[in-house]
């Protein structure tokens, strides 16, 4: 009788360890799903920084916590509008992802702030001028480094989902700055 119960028991603990291995490669079969999903469509996005102040990390000198926001991804170069707030990949630290309100568009004329060599740009073809949201000087944006290619926009930040204050969709259309007509 000890051998039968012995048996049933090993046989019990292999049925455990085949559904635990089941559920595991249930699980890895959406590792690649979500993986494809943070690359292609969209992703949970922490700002860092104080270039998007006080639109974003408004709390930047009362605590550490940054602004979540979801960044998305799909199409990133398509429907821009002005005011809007994008993740792009740094002109000067391609490292980098950056995140930028658009301010003009392909065609517009810009008038620049300093140190920007002159007052005022035509937005070239297939470009747009991006700044961040701080006084002057705070950013390292077109002021820096001129109009951006659309090309190294990889998102769009559409949805703020932390502080919770702040929590639901960015309304990115109140934002205005002077274009030169």
């Amino acid at each position: 009788m000890a051998l039968s119960s012995l048996w049933r028991r090993a046989a019990g603990q292999a049925g455990i360890a085949k559904a635990v291995a089941m559920n595991l490669v249930g699980f890895a079969t959406w590792i690649p799903v979500l993986a494809l999903f943070n690359i292609y469509v969209a992703e949970v996005t922490f700002v860092d920084g104080a270039s998007m102040y006080p639109f974003m990390n408004s709390d930047k000198d009362s605590t550490l916590r940054q602004d979540v926001v979801l960044n998305w991804k799909r199409a990133p170069q398509h429907d821009l509008e002005r005011g809007m707030i994008v993740t792009l990949r740094s002109p000067v630290h391609p490292e980098v992802v950056a995140v930028k309100r658009i301010v003009a568009l392909e065609g517009d004329v810009i008038r620049t702030r300093p140190p920007y060599p002159v007052s005022t740009v035509l937005v070239p073809s297939g470009h747009v001028w991006v700044e961040g949201d701080g006084p002057p000087g705070s950013s390292l944006d077109s002021n820096m480094y001129g109009p951006v290619s659309k090309r190294l926009l990889t998102g769009k930040i559409t949805h703020v989902i932390y502080p919770f204050h702040k929590f639901g969709p960015i309304d990115w259309r109140d934002h205005r700055r002077a274009l030169v007509e």
